[in-house]
């Protein structure tokens, strides 16, 4: 079996695990931009790639890399005890740890005068620094399935957090990540095996650290500071 290398790396708001949407367009809000590799960046790569609104990205799990793979794993969002089939969920704890994305494609800047092509993307779910391995067009009249069922997803795919973030805690993001943030909280990032509703939670979302509890099915934002620079 011949190797396959990253293509490109995506740059997005997520520097951890922690916090990023469990599937691609849940939250449409968020955004990221896709750098080639040097060798891949030729313009006529893209010819044609304009007419299209959506593209899949083929990525890696780089920070969830197997060296032994379980049959069955536990969906967060059957509550972290069912185990289900690994080819019956998107867990990033896979075979070849490899994930599938579909992003809006909202900018194409064939001429980065640093980086070449680049693509702009919405709705990722991906962690910042991410591998790429391969790029194709969404089409719709293949891609979209009106008839398909999504098993045990279909059960959960309505599931939402109340979340409350006070004003003065809001006006510390820029205003246009602040519903990013919002949505993102909505899906609940905490892992399914916790739920202390003491505990104060916290992960970092473009240069800020986010902190917060869940009580009674309400998510509370309790801080948003700036992170220092390392």
């Amino acid at each position: 079996m011949s190797q396959i290398n990253p293509i490109a790396h995506i740059h997005t708001d997520f520097p951890e695990k922690f916090g990023i949407p469990r599937q691609s367009g849940l939250v449409e809000e968020l955004e990221g931009w896709i750098v080639m590799e040097t060798e891949f960046r030729n313009q006529e790569a893209f010819r044609g790639l304009e007419g299209f609104t959506h593209i899949w990205l083929i990525w890696q799990f780089s920070e969830s890399l197997c060296k032994a793979w379980s049959p069955t794993v536990r969906p967060p969002r059957l509550g972290g005890n069912r185990r289900m089939g690994v080819f019956a969920t998107r867990s990033p704890f896979r075979p070849n740890s490899l994930g599938l994305s579909v992003v809006r494609l909202t900018k194409i800047d064939l001429a980065h005068p640093e980086y070449g092509p680049v693509l702009y993307v919405a709705g990722a779910d991906l962690m910042d620094g991410t591998p790429i391995f391969d790029i194709k067009p969404y089409v719709p009249h293949a891609d979209c399935k009106s008839d398909a069922e999504g098993g045990f997803s279909d059960k959960v795919r309505d599931y939402r957090l109340k979340t409350e973030i006070a004003q003065e805690h809001l006006q510390q993001l820029p205003e246009g990540k602040r519903e990013a943030l919002r949505k993102v909280l909505e899906e609940d990032p905490r892992p399914a095996y916790q739920r202390d509703p003491e505990r104060v939670y916290g992960f970092p979302f473009s240069g800020f650290e986010i902190k917060f509890t869940v009580k009674d099915g309400i998510l509370r934002v309790c801080g948003i500071e700036k992170r220092e620079e390392i």
